[in-house]
């Protein structure tokens, strides 16, 4: 989910968190959401300071271990067990149904929002209008569809690094819809990242098995540009939703967005007949019941981890720590399904993760 708008040039580190790692619901992994109101974001600016040894002030070592390894814990199986979905085998076939991959997520999303909002609110109640966060919940569930679809087309590692490359359309996003401005070297890394990607894109000769042809794996392109685009214009939309609405907080915008996005996906489940096929489907592949439940439980695990390091240690600290999580996917995905990297993959790699890590320090230095 997304940082609050802004007039000046994007330096904060809170934005910088925001254009470099993107999205709740993202899945997103389906993004994240940073706290909202006034002060949420006075404790978050304030768990940021440090002592002079660089230790985060309000927490320990060891808490920040603990962070650690519970973000990587619930995105790495979250990954691992996604691509296992959209891609494996089972009994009577492949899973039928990306769009009941985004609704089942969104279900068990909208229950914890709940639970969040009656700890800290007492009541369910959201202080601005249902369909002010239509559009958002709109392509965030076209985000989260075409993220699932990709990878029948492409692999993971590729679908993985693509995620780096929202900076763009974030940055454009931003300009259309929330006048933002941004400096060259902004731009001049948003260009690396592009060139990064691209480069590890075209060294991937050979389309995954079951893509058979060019035009099937760039069918996958497209899925990957689509899913970038709608999570991009989602970050965005969250922030004028924000500044139009300051009471409106992180949970409050998470079950908003997802009560949109089970009417969205069940409507089109049983539009398009998909919700009792894939109910079939899964009476005759209990396994795949297994996989649905462990993606919808560590994509939730992962929102909770995301809010409380964010609060805990600050945006810098948390992307950093994603970053390194979507090194280490790449490299488990590869060794776990045989994906093969040649030269050119691991210079492209390189490259992304190290113009990321340079935005890093320089938004800390800002």
């Amino acid at each position: 989910m997304s940082l609050p708008a802004a007039e000046a040039p994007a330096k904060d580190p809170l934005e910088m968190a925001k254009l470099t790692e993107a999205t709740p619901g993202d899945d997103s992994e389906e993004g994240e959401v940073v706290p909202r109101d006034a002060e949420e974001k006075e404790k978050l600016r304030g768990d940021q300071k440090e002592k002079p040894g660089g230790e985060p002030e309000s927490a320990s070592v060891c808490l920040l271990v603990f962070c650690f390894v519970g973000l990587q814990a619930s995105f790495l199986t979250w990954g691992f067990v996604q691509e296992r979905v959209m891609t494996t085998e089972y009994t009577t076939g492949r899973f039928p149904s990306a769009t009941f991959c985004v609704f089942s997520n969104r279900v068990l999303a909208i229950l914890v929002a709940a639970v969040a909002m009656i700890c800290q609110h007492g009541t369910v109640h959201i202080p601005a209008p249902l369909w002010a966060f239509g559009p958002c919940s709109l392509s965030n569930t076209v985000s989260s569809y075409a993220q699932y679809q990709a990878l029948r087309y492409v692999s993971f590692p590729l679908q993985t690094l693509s995620k780096s490359t929202k900076v763009i359309p974030v940055m454009l996003m931003g300009k259309l819809l929330n006048n933002k401005r941004y400096r060259w070297v902004e731009y001049s890394e948003a260009a690396a990242i592009s060139a990064g990607v691209s480069m590890f894109a075209f060294s991937e000769s050979a389309p995954k098995a079951g893509a058979s042809t060019t035009t099937t794996h760039l069918l996958g392109i497209l899925m990957l540009g689509l899913y970038v685009g709608a999570d991009s214009f989602t970050s965005q939309w969250q922030s004028r939703v924000y500044k139009k609405h300051p009471a409106v907080d992180q949970f409050q915008m998470m079950f908003a967005v997802n009560t949109w996005s089970i009417a969205i996906t069940l409507a089109a489940l049983l539009t398009s007949s998909e919700f009792f096929a894939t109910v079939h489907f899964l009476a005759d592949n209990p396994a795949a019941i297994g996989d649905q439940v462990v993606i919808s439980l560590t994509s939730a695990t992962g929102q909770l981890f995301i809010y409380f390091t964010i609060r805990k240690f600050g945006p810098v600290v948390f992307t950093i720590i994603m970053t390194t999580r979507q090194m280490f996917s790449m490299v488990l995905s590869t060794i776990a399904f045989g994906h093969t990297l040649g030269p050119t993959a691991y210079v492209a790699a390189t490259i992304v993760f190290g113009t990321i890590f340079l935005r890093i320090r320089r938004g800390r230095r800002g």
